[in-house]
C-alpha cells in the first residue's frame, strides 16, 4: 500500500455551502474504503489551499480512483505520493 497525499481548492462554483463542506468527509472516507483505500486524516488550512488529505491506496491506479472520487464533490485536487522521512533515509543510505 503508498501513501498519498492531496492539496485541495474547494471549487466555490461547485460548493457553495460551507456547511455542507464539512459533512463530506464522512462519505468520502466511506467512498474510499469501497476502493480499497484509507482516509488517514483531513486538515484545513490557510493560504492557496483548502485542504489536506491523506490516504492510503493499494496503487497509483487506487490513488487516481480515489483523486477522482474526491474531485467529484466539487474538490479540485494535486495528489502526490509520499513515503515516510524514517524509509526515505533507508532509500538514500542504499544510493
Amino acid at each position: 500500500m503508498g501513501m498519498y497525499m492531496s492539496l485541495v481548492k474547494v471549487n466555490e462554483a461547485r460548493i457553495q455551502n460551507v456547511q455542507k463542506l464539512a459533512t463530506i468527509w464522512g462519505d468520502i472516507q466511506n467512498e474510499i474504503q469501497n476502493h480499497d483505500g484509507e482516509l488517514f486524516d483531513s486538515y484545513a488550512i490557510l493560504g492557496e489551499y483548502d485542504f489536506l488529505v491523506l490516504f492510503e491506496a493499494q496503487d497509483r491506479y487506487h490513488a487516481f480512483q480515489i483523486a477522482l472520487i474526491i474531485e467529484r464533490r466539487g474538490l479540485d485536487m494535486q495528489t502526490m505520493e509520499i513515503i515516510p522521512s524514517d524509509q526515505f533515509g533507508r532509500l538514500v543510505e542504499d544510493i
